[in-house]
């Protein structure tokens, strides 16, 4: 699909960082620098550190201490560092006069902030913060859309020492208590509301009520005035004496040293973030994200998976309750890059949108799900090529699995068939990446070329044993920076959860598979594995034969019971616009599966359904598919919170 030109290959971040090392800019290279990275921490990440670049306010006493087991390891024991300090502080000197944030509102609002005022803006906000009564190791919650003072609101925290909980902008007010009482949130950062599709969206009420729901001391809100402003104000519910606005930092403050929050020296193992990530169960899990092995699992993929430079341009499609969020905003500045941030959907108020903001701000990285893609891609190729994206040097994907056609689509009509597609999979729990893709390897549709660098991953069978050109477990032997410090208040679930099935090894929780080449595929999560007639897959593999056929947008494959093969397919199928359901269709569809996969795999049915279950990121919520045809509704498919489409249950129900 795309093979790297030698000359940019040895000019990339991960070029340089082999060479660095002694090894050649190629596959070869790069397969012994990875070796090295998972078996002399001790000697890899000194160097990585300096050549990202990052500071400590005191050096650690070595990079990993692991006598308390692979679950929990201690990274950098000793060392003092600030994350907002190496993502803000060390580039003003150069920088400061550049656009570190640029913004579009989905009524046409435009932003920018150079990193100067990001700075000002952060300040403001830690003060704020300080004055409110928190202190290092309290949590602030930040139930925020996608502005500017997102990103400002979550380094402030990271500044002071404290504890960021990002929660996702669309979340209910029983979504966003739970996550307030489970942190025990001292102060929450909102916004009075934002905008989608054209359509104001109230959110301090939510937050008002979500904080009565919670039952927990909330000391103070702080709201960003995002619909009217502080001129507004008596249309914002408020209580006196709790509430305030975000404090106004003009363009004449935000080159004003004097005007500085001192950045807080934490260990390199407090926690930062708890990130909550939905689970199988009806509780979420509180992910904790640390102040030194976070950020650096963040620079250290996106510069050399993503091959992100200063002065580069990223626009991810995602929101700051999603790990994307945070991974965006960290990563960006720490390597002396800019986000495009944007608010409301890529579709509104043109199909366009999207398109337009990478000609309009020259975006350099482009990142988003494939769900996007699919949906993007309907809407016709002229929407694309109707502008400018030679800016784009790098496309990047995460979140779920891709199918063939989309991929291509991406790659040779929004990449023109020059830009690499670096697919990116981990998690909340990770820190970002497992596997990816790099400037050195050529690329195969839909596929990952490498373990990331530290990430010591392989794929296993039932027994515990590596396994080649099959499907497995996704499993990492070894402990690596980023990797959470444990579930909030849970350790007990997080060791279950994942080091409890074979000693001294993090099960993910995905199917995947190392083909004859050595490229990675993901197959979708393993609780939503398919089992018929003694045969396991991933979703993926059906979904990429029904996705195939030119009338179908998106697709979604379950398991339900069946009294004689112990489990049988169904799949659910979104068409095209203008495309009709029929009987024909359906049974075409049921005969591409048993084209692909064999007759022991024919749909039990094929339904066709107006919209698929989704997470905010895109990710298609299958166990509440599952659920619902089953008849057990929302409440037997666990945590729902994460829902971005609740209408989308009807139309599973309303499938024919």
């Amino acid at each position: 699909m795309w093979r790297p030109d030698p000359d940019r290959a040895a000019r990339s971040r991960v070029g340089r960082l082999l060479a660095a090392f002694g090894f050649a800019p190629d596959p070869a290279g790069y397969a012994a620098l990875h070796r090295l990275s998972v078996a002399e921490p001790e000697r890899f990440w000194p160097t990585v550190l300096a050549d990202l670049g990052l500071s400590w306010r005191a050096p650690f006493e070595r990079v990993l201490d692991a006598s308390a087991g692979p679950a929990w390891p201690r990274w950098f024991p000793g060392g003092r560092i600030n994350a907002c300090e190496n993502a803000v502080d060390r580039w003003l000197p150069s920088r400061g006069d550049a656009i570190a944030v640029a913004w579009e509102g989905d009524d046409g609002e435009r932003r920018d902030w150079t990193l100067a005022r990001l700075a000002s803006e952060v300040d403001g906000a830690a003060r704020a913060l300080s004055e409110l009564g928190v202190v290092a190791g309290d949590r602030v919650a930040l139930f925020l859309p996608m502005v500017p003072e997102a990103a400002a609101a979550l380094l402030a925290v990271v500044r002071i020492g404290a504890i960021a909980v990002p929660c996702f902008s669309g979340y209910g007010a029983e979504a966003v208590a739970t996550r307030l009482a489970d942190s025990e949130a001292k102060v929450v950062v909102t916004a009075d509301g934002f905008f989608r599709r054209g359509a104001a969206v109230a959110m301090k009420a939510i937050a008002d009520r979500a904080i009565e729901l919670a039952g927990t001391d909330v000391r103070g809100v702080l709201v960003v005035p995002r619909l009217g402003g502080r001129s507004a104000g008596a249309d914002v519910p408020w209580r006196e004496g709790r509430d305030g606005w975000w404090p106004a930092v003009g363009e004449a403050q935000a080159s004003s040293p004097s005007a500085r929050i001192a950045p807080v020296a934490t260990a390199a193992d407090d926690p930062a973030l708890v990130m909550y990530t939905s689970g199988t169960t009806g509780r979420p899990k509180g992910v904790v994200a640390t102040h030194g092995g976070f950020p650096l699992k963040i620079a250290t993929d996106m510069a050399y998976c993503f091959d992100v430079e200063a002065g580069d341009r990223m626009l991810w499609v995602t929101d700051l309750g999603w790990v994307m969020g945070p991974w965006e905003i960290l990563g960006t500045l720490t390597l002396g890059a800019s986000m495009v941030l944007f608010e409301g959907v890529p579709d509104h108020p043109r199909p366009d949108r999207l398109w337009e903001m990478v000609e309009r701000h020259r975006v350099t990285h482009l990142g988003v799900a494939p769900t996007v893609v699919r949906a993007l891609r309907e809407k016709g190729d002229e929407w694309v090529r109707s502008h400018d994206l030679s800016s784009l040097r790098v496309l990047g994907s995460s979140g779920e699995p891709w199918n063939p056609e989309p991929y291509a689509w991406f790659a040779n009509v929004v990449g023109g068939g020059r830009c690499p597609v670096v697919n990116y999979s981990g998690g909340t729990e990770i820190g970002g990446g497992i596997v990816g893709c790099t400037m050195l390897h050529p690329l195969k549709p839909c596929a990952f070329s490498v373990p990331i660098l530290g990430v010591d991953a392989d794929v296993f069978d039932e027994h515990g044993r590596p396994v080649r050109e099959a499907v497995g477990e996704l499993v990492v032997k070894a402990p690596w920076p980023g990797m959470t410090r444990g579930f909030w208040k849970d350790p007990e679930r997080y060791e279950e959860t994942y080091w409890s099935r074979w000693p001294g090894v993090w099960v993910h929780g995905d199917w995947a598979r190392i083909d004859a080449d050595g490229l990675w595929t993901i197959e979708g999560r393993s609780d939503d594995t398919i089992k018929i007639a003694g045969k396991r897959l991933g979703p993926a593999e059906v979904e990429s034969l029904l996705v195939a056929h030119p009338g179908v947008v998106e697709a979604a494959a379950i398991e339900v019971p069946h009294p004689v093969k112990g489990g049988a397919l169904v799949c659910f199928v979104v068409l095209q616009g203008g495309v009709a359901a029929s009987e024909p269709l359906r049974g075409e569809l049921s005969r591409r599966v048993v084209d692909g996969l064999g007759k022991a795999m024919k749909p039990e049915t094929v339904k066709f359904a107006r919209e698929l279950p989704k997470t905010r990121n895109a990710k298609i919520m299958r166990r509440l598919i599952r659920s619902a045809y089953l008849g057990r509704g929302a409440a037997g498919a666990g945590d729902v919170s994460a829902l971005d489409n609740p209408t989308a249950l009807d139309a599973i129900l309303a499938a024919t």
